[in-house]
């Protein structure tokens, strides 16, 4: 038996598993920008050191110490190779030289086409969310996506179109003539399990369930009839050298926003209580 961990742990492992020695990586906004940057972080130190690490803003080859506040955030570094600017990180990107992009979810369907604008009408949103920034080039452009969600939501219809994915469904994307043949998002990972997309069809199935996790927990979710592998398999929970490190490089981002919420509720009602018995 390993250490206990959360779905929040075991998500930033599964992304970070996706992280393969000597790629070129580009972490998108959402998820990524403080939990995709913890699994960028795993990956290098623990089973592919020579991936070059990029930011949007165009900080390259970057030693992360601690987790970005933002997509050019140099103090977040212990060094990088070089740094340009944020037109040559996109143009870096357009000329294929980008392996893997990470983006976060707010709003996807079930062919990957992802929002991440707004929630509800434009003009008068529900919730509005950080926008595109790069996300629409990079899930253009890269040769492959992954794709993260904590907290968004599965809908048959985006409430705003903001980052291609398969389109139709399909030859779409491909036919379009936009995009790099066989460019896409690979994957999708959330707190529940992960899913890939059918090679012909192009939409998305559960591939793998996380522990602890039913096919009927994810299904309530997804508004359409979801589709499950017949070779569905469990997801391989984090070793004690992953939940050592992600813990020590980024507490807060390993326990998430419930655990964070109760410790910090928990650690305000011992303060009350403790200046009520002094009389302070």
């Amino acid at each position: 038996m390993g250490k206990p961990y959360s779905l929040n742990e075991l998500l930033i492992v599964a992304t970070g598993r996706e992280i393969k020695d000597h790629e070129n990586i580009i972490l998108g906004v959402g998820l990524p920008t403080a939990a995709g940057a913890l699994a960028k972080a795993l990956a290098k130190a623990l089973h592919a050191p020579h991936a070059n690490l990029m930011m949007e803003s165009g900080i390259m080859d970057f030693k992360p110490l601690i987790q970005p506040a933002h997509i050019a955030d140099a103090m977040c570094c212990q060094g990088f190779s070089w740094a340009t600017d944020l037109f040559t990180a996109f143009t870096t990107t357009y000329r294929g030289f980008v392996d893997v992009c990470f983006l976060g979810v707010g709003q996807i369907d079930k062919f990957g086409n992802l929002n991440t604008t707004v929630v509800g009408d434009y003009y008068n949103p529900t919730l509005r969310l950080p926008g595109s920034g790069g996300a629409a080039d990079f899930i253009s452009y890269s040769k492959r996506t992954v794709l993260t969600m904590r907290g968004g939501e599965f809908v048959n219809k985006l409430d705003y179109f903001t980052s291609p994915g398969y389109l139709e469904g399909g030859d779409s994307r491909d036919k379009s003539g936009l995009f790099p043949t066989g460019s896409g998002p690979c994957l999708l990972i959330t707190q529940k399990g992960i899913f890939k997309f059918d090679p012909v069809t192009k939409e998305m199935f559960l591939d793998q369930i996380h522990p602890g996790v039913t096919v009927a927990d994810v299904k309530k979710d997804i508004p359409w009839d979801l589709k499950v592998s017949e070779n569905l398999t469990q997801t391989q929970g984090p070793s004690d050298a992953e939940i050592d490190f992600i813990r020590r490089f980024a507490p807060v981002a390993a326990m998430g926003r419930a655990s964070q919420s109760e410790l910090v509720l928990a650690r305000v009602a011992a303060e009350t209580e403790a200046r009520k018995k002094t009389g302070n």
